[in-house]
């Protein structure tokens, strides 16, 4: 299964972003009202950053910041690893894994087109794994292939 698999199947491909110019505060705040993980931070439609639950935790959190006055390019991860939508999530889970990251930012001719979570790679998994097993019960028990 490829990446472009996954995000077809989300039930919302939507591109949720700041700037580098928000505050965290506003960033949480689009994070709770879309109800994920992270933002991605676009200058001119442009990736620059991606900002997530760990970096508030870690850069805003435990230094004793202020979300309200810190702004997103003082603890955005501005190195942000993408994947293509021809990338198999066999490879997304590896990367993932590897780097201890949650999310990958989906690109498709140098154009971002998504974002993908380790969510949304398992329940793809999931998805593949109940169609296979019911295409082997239709198989043992004799019954057409749905």
């Amino acid at each position: 299964m490829l990446v472009q698999n996954v995000i077809g199947n989300k039930p919302v491909n939507a591109i949720w972003s700041v700037t580098q110019d928000n505050t965290v505060f506003e960033a949480l705040e689009l994070m709770a009202a879309k109800n994920i993980g992270a933002v991605l931070v676009l200058e001119d439609n442009e990736l620059i950053g991606i900002f997530s639950e760990r970096d508030y935790a870690r850069k805003v959190i435990l230094l004793g910041r202020a979300s309200r006055d810190t702004l997103i390019r003082d603890v955005m991860t501005s190195r942000v690893i993408t994947v293509e939508t021809d990338t198999k999530i066999e490879e997304c889970m590896q990367i993932m894994s590897d780097k201890h990251i949650r999310h990958l930012p989906v690109n498709q001719d140098d154009k971002l087109v998504g974002i993908i979570s380790i969510n949304d790679i398992v329940s793809a998994i999931i998805r593949e794994q109940k169609e296979h097993i019911s295409t082997l019960e239709s198989y043992i028990s004799g019954s057409p292939y749905l």
